[in-house]
């Protein structure tokens, strides 16, 4: 049996009087190494939401090598805000580091992130395009909307630009992800889960521009939160909850199951390691979530928590991020394509609404509260 993975961070305001801080790891760190390039050289040429002229691309057009864009803009400093991201991520999220840790000790260090994943607030320009200018500015293309209307939420992908770089990458140092960005339908909600919403949205004040940098710096762009506001988003929508306390954090990394190069490459053979090394799967909709295609596999962790001090001076325990596996099986056009030949844009491509349905489900209270099997 592992031991808890909880963790303690206090928000901390004196970075900027709009970001509510968490305590990080020390000045060996890449976030600490990289604090000031980022906060001085942050792009500045996004466009406010609604104005950018994006298309949707469909799924048979982003299997097509010919379609990628360009990379635009400084490719070292788009990686390093990248890794201070993944930095907090892992900081805070015990399960995720040590996972990516036992799965390099079987793979000679060899891991790909198939996607980064985030959440926010559809209200007051906090919703999908804050985050998604970022990526966008530096070459990535909006693909297709999937849509949740169970739980309010829809959702959009990006796919990274064509860049020139091996297949066996290192995470961030390695073939660019997807990126995938959801955000709840706050104007769904009920008239008092909007005006809580609505309340911290408005003390962010222009925050919803620097949601790159908040995600970087693993802080909040609004003040700490009351815990009765997080409990009274959690009765109705955890998915609130969690952006309330969590902001723009990175909600999970995927790794990229087919680019390994052990066993572990087949995803169910990675689920049973996870599994044999302690470490409790999403259930939800069973352990491996299949696309109706069946060439889409994936599989998560449950969330980690994290102690958080709300600004009533209530400390709770909260959900925080999780780790995600996918495997993307060669579409059935290119099955007789030599094993060697076969690059990333010869397997299924895109995301199904199916698979992360079950998928968010893994900062649940029922799935966090589950004993593992």
């Amino acid at each position: 049996m592992r031991l808890s993975t909880s963790i303690r961070y206090t928000p901390n305001s004196s970075l900027s009087p709009r970001l509510s801080s968490l305590s990080y790891p020390s000045s060996s760190s890449p976030f600490q190494r990289n604090f000031v390039s980022m906060t001085s050289v942050f792009p500045g040429n996004s466009i406010s939401d609604g104005k950018r002229n994006l298309s949707i691309v469909s799924r048979s057009k982003a299997n097509d090598e010919s379609q990628d864009s360009s990379f635009q803009g400084g490719e070292s400093f788009f990686r390093r805000v990248l890794a201070s991201m993944e930095s907090v991520y892992l900081h805070r999220n015990p399960t995720a580091k040590t996972i990516l840790e036992l799965v390099r000790s079987v793979n000679d260090d060899q891991i790909s992130y198939d996607h980064v994943a985030f959440r926010t607030f559809g209200v007051n320009g906090y919703g999908i395009d804050s985050m998604a200018n970022f990526f966008l500015d530096f070459g990535y293309t909006q693909r297709e909307e999937l849509k949740f209307p169970a739980k309010k939420l829809k959702a959009l992908w990006f796919s990274p630009p064509s860049i020139p770089i091996s297949d066996d990458g290192r995470g961030i140092n390695g073939p660019l992800p997807r990126v995938f960005i959801s955000e709840l339908l706050v104007d769904q909600m009920s008239p008092q889960a909007q005006e809580i919403i609505r309340k911290y949205t408005e003390i962010s004040g222009g925050g919803n521009k620097h949601a790159a940098l908040a995600s970087a710096l693993g802080s909040l762009t609004w003040e700490k939160p009351l815990y009765s506001d997080f409990q009274q988003l959690a009765r109705e929508s955890e998915y609130a909850a969690w952006t309330l306390v969590n902001g723009y954090a990175v909600n999970h990394v995927t790794i990229s199951a087919h680019r390994l190069k052990s066993h572990l490459r087949n995803i169910k053979s990675l689920n049973q390691f996870i599994e044999e090394s302690g470490y409790k799967l999403n259930s939800d909709g069973g352990v491996l979530k299949v696309s109706p295609d069946g060439l889409l596999l994936q599989s998560s962790t449950v969330a980690d928590s994290v102690s958080f001090h709300f600004s009533d001076g209530v400390t709770e325990s909260v959900p925080c991020s999780y780790i995600e596996f996918a495997e993307r099986l060669i579409l059935p056009q290119y099955k007789n394509l030599p094993e060697k030949e076969v690059k990333e844009f010869h397997r299924r491509d895109g995301f199904e609404v199916g698979n992360a349905d079950k998928i968010f489900e893994s900062t649940s209270k029922d799935q966090l509260t589950r004993k593992a099997a």
